[in-house]
């Protein structure tokens, strides 16, 4: 096993949904397979659209796990990675920066860039910079390192542990989604438009994933949704799902009480102004087509509690 680098961008050519699968050509069959079982970090390069683009961010934003790697079988000649464990960094990591470049294989010897090396989709990634990178990217801010060992009871001794082992604690990534999504929604509830602060100056909206953790949901910002505390209980339960186009959806068998009168009249999210950042149609179609069931049991449930 091994870590590497996947280059990837939301306008690539390449039928990639990075949170769930990488699309590659057959040339970097073999540096997939080394990684099967390891982590990678993603990067994002600066032609994003065509050889004359360069709007990329030339940065690492997130890691995932290799789970595997399968045909394609429309297209000769490709295969997918399968991914897992999805994680966005808070901030994304420059490949170069005033102390150097992240990755040694992308530097020659004369200090100018290895354009051969930068030019390779999937790269080799040595682990110390590896972990290097995913420190960069990854702030518990707010929920600071030297107290990791109170945020994540199963990782007591942070400071003998791979760094994987920290970041990938679950209730360490619950803390990196929720400040993800609360910042990508200016911490205002999607549904209903509402931005409450508590007393303590911290803010009441919840970050809700869209599918779900048990369905193996990726903590990624387009997986989730930021709501208040209501909107997110008639969300789990299928009572309130979201169109492709972001149109709030209420169960057609009703809300209980006076519950829809909460959400915004124009029956439409507030969503965030970075398309990236924005909930994606595959986990939007997947809470759709999962909740039904679930909301008409809810609402039996509520009708026979005289709700």
């Amino acid at each position: 096993m091994t870590n590497a680098v996947f280059i990837a961008s939301d306008s690539s050519v390449y039928d990639d949904l990075v949170e769930e699968r990488y699309h590659f050509p057959r040339r970097y069959l073999p540096q997939v397979e080394a990684a099967i079982g390891d982590w990678i970090v993603y990067y994002e390069p600066r032609r994003t659209t065509g050889p004359s683009s360069a709007t990329g961010r030339q940065a690492y934003f997130a890691l995932a796990q290799v789970a595997g790697v399968i045909p394609d079988t429309r297209l000769a000649d490709h295969f997918y990675a399968l991914m897992r464990g999805y994680i966005a960094f808070d901030t994304a990591v420059p490949f170069r920066d005033a102390e150097g470049y992240r990755e040694s294989k992308l530097v020659r010897e004369d200090g100018k860039t290895n354009k051969g090396a930068f030019g390779r989709s999937v790269r080799e990634l040595p682990r110390h910079e590896f972990d290097d990178i995913v420190r960069r990217g990854i702030s518990l801010q707010g929920e600071p390192w030297e107290h990791i060992s109170a945020v994540a009871e199963e990782v007591p001794e942070y400071v003998t542990r791979p760094i994987i082992e920290l970041v990938t604690a679950r209730k360490v990534r619950d803390i990196a989604f929720r400040r993800q999504v609360r910042a990508a929604y200016v911490n205002t509830c999607a549904a209903t438009g509402l931005c409450l602060i508590n007393g303590g100056g911290r803010p009441e909206v919840q970050a809700a994933h869209i599918r779900s953790v048990e369905a193996d949901g990726p903590d990624a910002v387009r997986n989730g949704i930021a709501l208040t505390g209501t909107a997110h209980w008639l969300f789990d339960r299928g009572l309130m799902t979201f169109s492709d186009d972001y149109q709030i959806i209420l169960s057609p068998h009703g809300v209980p009480g006076d519950v829809d009168k909460l959400i915004r009249a124009d029956r439409k999210l507030v969503v965030p102004d970075t398309p990236e950042l924005r909930p994606h149609p595959t986990y939007l179609r997947w809470h759709r087509e999962g909740s039904t069931p679930k909301s008409r049991t809810v609402v039996k449930e509520l009708t026979a509690s005289g709700l």
